[in-house]
């Protein structure tokens, strides 16, 4: 569906070269918006660079960036802001998960998480924080996991990754109240991309799950329904978030009777 307010509008995906950063990026091309797509592949943005031009007839503008690289990130972000002056949406959608139980997880792998999930989505953010809040305009777009409210077995790590996003993206949400400026967390549950070839090496996850896993295309088009609307979260499949709702209420219940019904991986 086309969204006639992002037509002209500025946005950076982040994570933009597969999966639903690639999807999102469509989605806004066909909606008339400005795209500036961020990865560490560049040859993958470059390709779709040349596919949504040809398609769409919008600007795309492509950027090499790992986000866990802070001192890139400012590099990247003063290169955006020169070309095209402001951002208007920025999508927070790069990260990668490690299912390991946690006294398997190196400290390597640890650090990895965090500094990509957690760090590198604060550090994209630090950079639009002040042209938003002084032009009283913009949308933050988290996308988190309902890994951060539920946690689950092999997943420690980045279960505390996602939780870490959405405290982020919670206390963001009232600190830019008052700017009119909006943040938006995605949860989603498993979703059908290439983000178990490093999450899932053994495919247990993907085979336990398949039968509930999301397609890219159907969460892209959610958040991209979401853009420049008042949406403090989008939960997917709404179903899931039931879960998150028993563990609040009844957490010693939740944890015995999950502890096998959720490790799945």
């Amino acid at each position: 569906m086309v969204r006639e307010q992002l037509k002209d509008r500025n946005i950076v995906i982040t994570g933009a070269s597969s999966g639903i950063g690639a999807e999102i990026a469509k989605l806004c091309a066909a909606s008339g918006a400005n795209l500036v797509l961020l990865a560490r592949s560049i040859d993958k943005l470059e390709q779709l660079k040349a596919q949504l031009e040809e398609t769409y007839r919008v600007s795309v503008l492509v950027y090499r960036l790992d986000v866990a690289d802070t001192d890139q990130v400012q590099e990247v972000f003063d290169q955006i802001f020169s070309r095209i002056g402001s951002i208007d949406i920025l999508v927070n959608n790069a990260g990668y998960g490690i299912f390991r139980e946690a006294h398997e997880a190196s400290i390597d792998e640890m650090k990895g998480m965090f500094e990509v999930n957690v760090i590198g989505l604060m550090a994209c953010t630090s950079m639009v924080l002040n042209s938003m809040r002084e032009r009283r305009f913009g949308h933050i777009i988290n996308i988190a996991s309902q890994a951060g409210k539920i946690a689950t077995p092999k997943s420690s790590v980045y279960s505390a990754t996602k939780h870490a996003v959405l405290g982020y993206t919670n206390a963001l949400r009232m600190e830019l109240a008052d700017y009119n400026v909006l943040v938006t967390a995605v949860n989603p549950g498993p979703i059908a991309t290439n983000f178990f070839t490093i999450a899932d090496e053994q495919g247990t996850y993907v085979k336990n799950v398949q039968k509930f896993m999301l397609q890219p295309e159907y969460v892209a088009q959610k958040v991209v329904d979401s853009m420049l609307t008042k949406t403090r979260e989008i939960n997917l499949p709404r179903w899931m978030n039931m879960g998150s709702v028993v563990s609040v209420l009844f957490p010693r219940l939740f944890e015995r009777i999950g502890r096998s019904v959720l490790n799945k991986k």
